[in-house]
Parts: C-alpha cells; structure tokens; sequence
C-alpha cells in the first residue's frame, strides 16, 4: 500500500476529519485522524496491519516474539498484526494512570518484543508502554504505528516503523490562526486533558 491507498482507506472509513481538534498533546489541528474508525472493519484493519507488517525488515519480524499494544487505541491494531506475523497479542492498560499488564497476559525475561501503536503523536504514550513491558522484563525490539504525526518530533532507541506519515500542522494553545479558532472545538482522542 502506498500513501494514496492509505488515505483511501482513512477516507473511505470517515476516518480522516476536519475542524477545529484539541488533540491528547493539547495541541490544535484542522484534521484529526479516527484510527477506532478505519479499524472497526475487521477487513480493513487486516489489509492495513499486513501492510504495516510488510514494512518491518525481514530480520526484525523474525526475532519478535510477541506483540504488545497500549490499551485502548492500540488494541485492534495489536490484534492485527499479531495475526499479520502468526505470534500472541497482547496489549498494557492504564487502570491506575500507568501502564501495567493484568487480565492473565505474561511476558517471559528477555522476550521479543514489537509494540504497536495506533497513532504516534508526541510518542508518550509510547514510550510509558516500552517502559511497562521492560518493567515486566521483555525487550522492546521496535515500534509500529499506523500512522506518524509527530512531524518528526517523536524518536525513540529502537526503530520506528509507521505505516504512514502525516503532516498535518498542529498549533499551541495561543497560536492557533484566527481561521481555525472561529471553528468550535472538539476534543475526539481518548484523554480527558
């Protein structure tokens, strides 16, 4: 798949909207990416995980042991690419503010593993989820998201695999243009901040 074929999907899912967004960063932008939406078609979440999967180096796919995904957003996508590389999913949640494993899931010493992500804005998110697993005693070995939006901003000690990069401009609080803020804001991410 390439870029176009990827906004295809976005697009056709209702997933690519426009307005006035307050992102999870607290930053501001005319466009917002619903990655929940393109992923509830189990067809299409399957397309875009295997080409997600196709993207990774050879060698990197044969090392991951397992995949491990953030809860909520990463979920699906989680799900998927296990399916996509024939290894377990399983995925980190936050019911306390940090990101732990529960629900029975295990991840043994010195494991393999490849975090995926929905979305990677400002790679926080991220970053707690890497730290989680190490917490457990796994090795993070890479990251895969669908989708960039850092512009570039989020780097990580492990390679960073997106399936797409998108660069949509996202402004602070106080700078975001007059054109944008006569639009009503609506907060569509998962954070409450």
């Amino acid at each position: 798949m390439n870029e176009t074929s990827i906004l295809a999907e976005f697009r056709a899912a209702g997933a690519l909207l426009e307005g006035h967004f307050k992102l999870s960063s607290g930053r501001h932008s005319a466009h917002y990416l619903q990655c929940a939406r393109v992923l509830m078609n189990p067809d299409r979440a399957g397309r875009l995980a295997a080409a997600l999967a196709a993207k990774l180096p050879r060698d990197l796919r044969a090392r991951i042991d397992k995949v491990v995904s953030p809860a909520m957003g990463g979920i699906i996508i989680g799900q998927e690419m296990g399916r996509a590389l024939g290894r377990d999913a399983v995925f980190v949640e936050r019911p306390t503010g940090t990101f732990e494993l529960r629900r029975g899931f295990d991840i043994a010493p010195g494991e393999k593993i490849l975090m995926v992500e929905d979305v990677v804005t400002t790679g926080l998110s991220s970053r707690e989820a890497i730290r989680a697993v190490e917490d457990e005693g796994g090795e993070v070995i890479a990251l895969a998201s669908l989708v960039d939006r850092s512009g570039g901003d989020a780097t990580f000690d492990i390679p960073f695999v997106p399936l797409v990069e998108i660069r949509f401009p996202t402004y602070a609080p106080d700078e975001v243009p007059a054109e944008l803020a006569a639009i009503p804001v609506t907060k569509p991410g998962s954070r409450k901040a």
